[in-house]
């Protein structure tokens, strides 16, 4: 039997990230838009957690028979304590481009030193079930601020953010290697194992 899943997105690089990450047999995933759900949800949680959940209760409204998964992440840079954080996507405001948010944060960056210029992307993925519970997890990607924006592959904040162990930054590496190591891949790959947990404790009853 096939199980649908929605996620809580209308972005399309994220979208592609999950089908790589996620895509399985019986499992069919789609876009908020390929479910035929508008919603105009606000995100007024103090986490990435609870931001996650919310979007996955809002959207779960509107299909209470399906799985609904959504997704709160952002870039937390410790030097400027924390920022953006949860406001990632609003940072400069959300019709921002992002070689503009990118720019400005490297320009309140300039003349930390390198042992001070740690950060971490974190991404937290809510499953609101047919059944009214809400499951979470949680990954994050550690790395630093880079000097310059690089690389084409990667989208919003990926090209500022180093990895040390690649010597690139997140916008460099390949697709896999970044489904490989991103906070998204690990919080989704969580998520899939606790949704196999309940699925198949579901089919044992």
């Amino acid at each position: 039997m096939e199980q649908k899943i929605i996620f809580a997105t209308g972005n399309q690089n994220k979208m592609r990230e999950i089908h790589m990450i996620l895509d399985a047999p019986g499992l069919r995933i789609l876009s908020m838009k390929e479910a035929g759900i508008i919603a105009d949800i606000t995100e007024d949680g103090t986490s990435f957690q609870e931001n996650a959940a919310i979007k996955a209760k809002a959207v779960h409204e509107f299909a209470p028979e399906a799985i609904v998964l959504a997704d709160d992440s952002g870039l937390v840079i410790d030097a400027l304590n924390g920022e953006p954080g949860i406001y990632s996507a609003r940072y400069m405001g959300e019709d921002t481009s992002y070689d503009i948010k990118n720019s400005n944060l490297l320009e309140r960056m300039q003349g930390v030193p390198e042992e001070e210029r740690t950060a971490r992307f974190v991404c937290a993925v809510a499953a609101a079930l047919p059944d009214g519970r809400v499951l979470t997890c949680e990954g994050t990607m550690e790395g630093t601020i880079a000097h310059k924006i690089a690389g084409e592959n990667g989208f919003g904040y990926d090209p500022i953010f180093w990895l040390p162990e690649c010597h690139q930054t997140s916008a460099e590496i390949s697709p896999e290697k970044k489904n490989e190591l991103s906070h998204r891949g690990k919080a989704l790959r969580a998520m899939r194992e606790l949704l196999n947990k309940v699925l198949f404790e579901e089919n044992q009853r």
